[in-house]
């Protein structure tokens, strides 16, 4: 049984809505915990449906991901329209992702380099779904 909590399935919590804010794995596919980490952050996605989740590999995806110098993985991003929330490493557990994602801090302005990653993210989303 998991330890995070599920949300009802309900119309309103079918999915996030266009606007909703992207939580983002920056990884790598050679990161042995970045790879453990993926199943856990899908069950992430199923109990946090106000968000919208990407999985994006920083060699696959340097033109976007280079500019975040990710040097401890996983790092985390949430952001969305309203501005940036959390950029930073945080431990490969669901429940302290869970955990932070309910308890986020008011947004700050983004810079560039995450509204550049949110835009490729939002036009092309199932290229980064976890």
């Amino acid at each position: 049984m998991s330890a995070i909590p599920s949300l009802p399935s309900t119309p309103e919590s079918a999915g996030p809505a266009g606007d909703a804010p992207w939580v983002v794995c920056l990884c790598a596919e050679w990161c042995g915990s970045c790879r453990d980490y993926r199943p856990l952050l899908q069950e992430v996605a199923r109990a946090h449906p106000q968000f919208r989740f990407a999985w994006v590999d920083i060699e696959d995806h340097a033109d976007i991901a280079d500019a975040f110098d990710v040097e401890t993985f996983p790092t985390l991003l949430v952001a969305g329209s309203d501005g940036t929330r959390f950029l930073g490493p945080l431990l490969p557990h669901a429940e302290t992702l869970s955990r932070m994602l309910s308890a986020l801090q008011a947004p700050q302005p983004s810079s560039l380099d995450v509204d550049l990653l949110l835009a490729v993210l939002n036009k092309k989303p199932a290229v980064f779904a976890v």
